[in-house]
């Protein structure tokens, strides 16, 4: 995890010096590391980009901003990670301690997205290619309601144990699920 990150997230500089904040950063980050077991899933797939949206097999997700970051592509990976529902039971447990729950908060977010770096860097290793940077339904223009279309394309709930709600939040909560495109 990256305490830089984690302090960004904190809504605090960088170069803080405050010895507490800092053990307090550095004994969550411990306690992730030890808790959470993360799981991902990624899959390739042909693609086709117009000007407003991408379409993959037999789904359109329309976004003008997704194209644009995959204009050129005709391929795409599609992503799902989490770090299980251990983040959602160590967030539950903090519950009651607000400065020790913000933290929480932040060093679960840092390590997410160390879980979805090391998913895109897997995915360039494996298949000897080049990816671009990630886009998620709930960006921008991309409706959080095409995550249905995602999990339709991707066994996610299978493979890592992410479910949906009603109004497309994931369970557990750090999770997250992005395409990549492929160069």
């Amino acid at each position: 995890m990256n305490k830089a990150e984690i302090l960004r997230y904190l809504r605090t500089k960088s170069t803080i010096e405050d010895e507490a904040l800092l053990n307090l950063i550095e004994e969550l980050m411990d306690e992730v590391n030890k808790t959470v077991k993360p799981k991902s899933i990624y899959r390739i797939f042909d693609c086709t980009v117009t000007d407003d949206a991408l379409i993959l097999e037999n789904f359109e997700f329309k976004s003008k901003r997704l194209a644009e970051n995959l204009k050129g592509c005709s391929k795409v990976a599609v992503l799902a990670a989490t770090v299980g529902t251990e983040g959602d039971r160590l967030l539950r447990r903090y519950n009651t301690e607000g400065a020790r729950l913000a933290v929480m908060q932040a060093v679960l977010a840092s390590k997410i997205e160390e879980i979805c770096d090391a998913v895109q860097e897997n995915i360039e290793k494996e298949n000897h290619i080049k990816t671009r940077q990630r886009y998620s339904p709930g960006y921008f223009d991309l409706d959080i309601s095409e995550q249905k279309k995602l999990f339709s394309l991707v066994e996610i709930t299978k493979r890592c144990g992410i479910s949906l709600t009603d109004t497309c939040q994931m369970i557990p909560t750090k999770s997250v699920t992005a395409f990549t495109g492929i160069e």
